[in-house]
């Protein structure tokens, strides 16, 4: 029978000087590899601190809103892994306001910088004014052809009319169904001289003040420089002031 032949077993020595190199290339590929390739752990920011830097922000920013406000904020992203700051700030994005549905941002101003915005909720309880009848184009606003209601300030057309001194005396520049809530466009100052109008010219002088009867020349609100016609037929230029008034200064 014949045998198989096989090599002759040799014994291989390292070199001590391999050895580090080959142990590092162990580890490296072994079990030990995932536990040494793991990040180092950092500090995460509580959310509820977020929340209540915004809660703070929404509470001293709405002091002063007309009527009763209510703020609230929204769901916030508790999951943003955003590492732990020292100091918060709140902001109101540029074109923003606190009116209704807003946003407001919340940024790191120490340490790692970050920014997140968060949504909130402000609701201002309050008293508008709507019109009591139907109003004409051009007609001026006395106290009776106006009513209060209640309600939700946020959920009116911007510049809504919420005192009676914005409105009466008024003239309305739009035709008013009753009950329409009234805008700050919808209105415009009544002129305090109109043309052809009779006024009471008042001239006023170091130690003398005359008073004499003339014609308005066009129309003017108060406080705009108009011309009138006095009885002789002269124009004069002076200011015009209520009840018809026109002031000529010498």
């Amino acid at each position: 029978m014949s045998r198989l032949w096989h090599p002759p077993f040799r014994r291989v020595s390292l070199s001590s000087a391999l050895l580090p190199v080959i142990i590092a290339v162990l580890l490296s590929v072994g079990p030990f590899a995932p536990a040494l390739a793991q990040p180092a752990l950092f500090e995460r920011q509580d959310p509820a601190q977020i929340i209540r830097t915004v809660d703070q922000f929404l509470r001293r920013e709405t002091t002063g809103l007309p009527g009763q406000v209510q703020s609230s904020v929204g769901i916030f992203d508790s999951r943003a892994s955003l590492p732990a700051c020292p100091a918060l700030e709140a902001f109101l994005p540029p074109g923003a306001r606190l009116w209704g549905n807003a946003t407001v941002g919340v940024r790191c101003v120490a340490g790692t910088p970050w920014t997140v915005y968060v949504p909130v909720i402000v609701r201002v309880a309050g008293q508008y004014l709507v019109s009591a009848r139907p109003l004409s184009q051009g007609q001026t606003l006395l106290a009776e052809d106006l009513l209060p209601l209640s309600g939700d300030l946020t959920q009116l057309p911007g510049g809504a009319v919420v005192d009676y001194k914005q409105a009466v005396g008024m003239t309305v520049t739009v035709t008013l169904m009753a009950g329409q809530p009234l805008r700050q466009d919808m209105l415009r100052a009544a002129p305090a001289v109109t043309q052809g109008q009779t006024v009471r010219i008042v001239a006023t002088g170091r130690g003398f003040q005359i008073t004499a009867e003339g014609r308005a020349v066009g129309n003017a609100l108060e406080g705009q420089p108009t011309r009138v016609q006095t009885a002789t037929g002269q124009i004069i230029t002076g200011v015009a002031r209520a009840n018809g008034v026109v002031e000529v200064g010498f």
